[in-house]
């Protein structure tokens, strides 16, 4: 598969073009862009501007998933986990962090926030029928496969 071609705009001179930090990541890293540090209290969520637009092509989008450092040192998670810039969607890049630790949370200027993995997409075709087919699981929920 052919790697995707995604434009990056820095809306700020600040801003942090993302990148991945070893050659086997499947993410690259997102930065905060803000003016002063913001402290994120337990319990809350904030919007932390990333000061990057980006063009992701059709056919792929861009998954914001979580820092697995900030989850584990601090609590800190992206609260839509993972979130989705569409390849239509090429405003500002924004990641809304949850605090679910015991701390305030300080994010500071150029601080790594989040992942972003860009990923294929793929269309279903839905078709409305009376009866689904037979599974071994069937409409068995949460916890039906076992402990």
């Amino acid at each position: 598969m052919t790697a995707p071609r995604v434009l990056v705009k820095k809306l700020r001179p600040d801003a942090i073009v993302p990148r991945y930090m070893t050659d086997g990541a499947a993410g690259m890293d997102l930065a905060a862009a803000l003016d002063a540090a913001v402290v994120i209290a337990p319990g809350e969520r904030a919007a932390i501007s990333t000061g990057l637009a980006l063009a992701i092509p059709a056919g792929w989008e861009g998954q914001v998933r979580p820092r697995s450092g900030l989850a584990r040192e601090h609590g800190v998670t992206v609260a839509n986990a993972p979130g989705t810039l569409d390849s239509d969607y090429t405003g500002p890049c924004t990641v809304v962090l949850i605090n679910l630790g015991r701390e305030p949370v300080t994010i500071a200027p150029g601080m790594r926030i989040a992942q972003l993995v860009i990923a294929p997409v793929a269309h279903a075709q839905l078709e409305v029928v009376d009866d689904l087919p037979a599974t071994g699981r069937g409409a068995g929920g949460f916890g039906s496969t076992g402990k």
